[in-house]
């Protein structure tokens, strides 16, 4: 039994293990299993690798992106200058590095995009950021990072926003885990009231599918898109790269 899973902690919320299942059951693919490995630290991963040795590929979630970067043999095929990884070959005992988060989310947001969608708010700095911001590089769309406090990587704080900002900024992404199950009632701090038709809120969070922040935006007439779509792609993208 060849064997696939996910890393990160906590993992209720995963999609990973039902897409996949279901995958292989509904195209016939037969000797193949994904779980889910929930370790509370990083650290943990040598002793995982160890206790699974048809381990063949996994895919990194929150809080492992970033952490997993000093675990890995190759990093050849992670774009330069993304500090993140979201999916590991391993061939020979060896951990390659790919992410495959920048393709999903690029590939469903670009049937979206407007003449209008020049800027864009990322809302949040986690381990999801690097990949938002790369596909934005490689799509010609300017950015600003918002986060809580001000600093090195962030070019905004939520106090900033104001009808201006974004009045500029037609495009905004949530990064982070606000509004994600069963917190169903959290959302990003920002200033709704000066969301309008012209604007594409694009929440990484797939669960629920309309998450608060996305119901405020679709109460102002701006186009939503969930996290749901970006899932499917960078799964198959895994699933394309462990089979190479």
């Amino acid at each position: 039994m060849t064997l696939y899973g996910l890393i990160g902690f906590p993992l209720g919320h995963s999609f990973s293990k039902k897409y996949f299942t279901e995958k292989f059951t509904k195209e016939k693919i037969d000797g193949f299993r994904y779980d889910l490995f929930p370790i509370e630290s990083i650290y943990n991963l040598p002793q995982l690798l160890s206790d699974n040795p048809e381990l063949k590929g996994f895919n990194i979630t929150i809080p492992y992106k970033k952490d997993i970067l000093s675990y890995l043999d190759d990093k050849s095929n992670l774009p330069e200058g993304l500090n993140a990884c979201n999916c590991v070959s391993i061939k020979n005992g060896q951990l390659i590095g790919f992410n495959t988060d920048v393709t999903g989310f690029r590939l469903s947001l670009q049937p979206l995009l407007r003449p209008i969608h020049t800027d864009a708010l990322i809302l949040g700095n986690g381990g999801a950021t690097a990949a938002v911001k790369h596909a934005l590089k490689l799509s010609g769309i300017r950015f600003a990072v918002v986060s809580r406090t001000s600093g090195e990587h962030a070019d905004l704080t939520y106090s900033d926003l104001d009808e201006a900002v974004l009045s500029k900024y037609k495009l905004i992404i949530n990064t982070t885990p606000l509004g994600t199950y069963p917190d169903t009632s959290t959302f990003p701090d920002i200033p709704y009231e000066f969301i309008t038709a012209e604007h594409l809120l694009y929440d990484l969070v797939y669960n629920p599918p309309l998450t608060e922040f996305l119901r405020k935006g679709q109460e102002r007439g701006a186009t939503v898109k969930n996290g749901y779509d970006m899932l499917v792609i960078q799964a198959e993208e895994s699933w394309n790269i462990w089979q190479r």
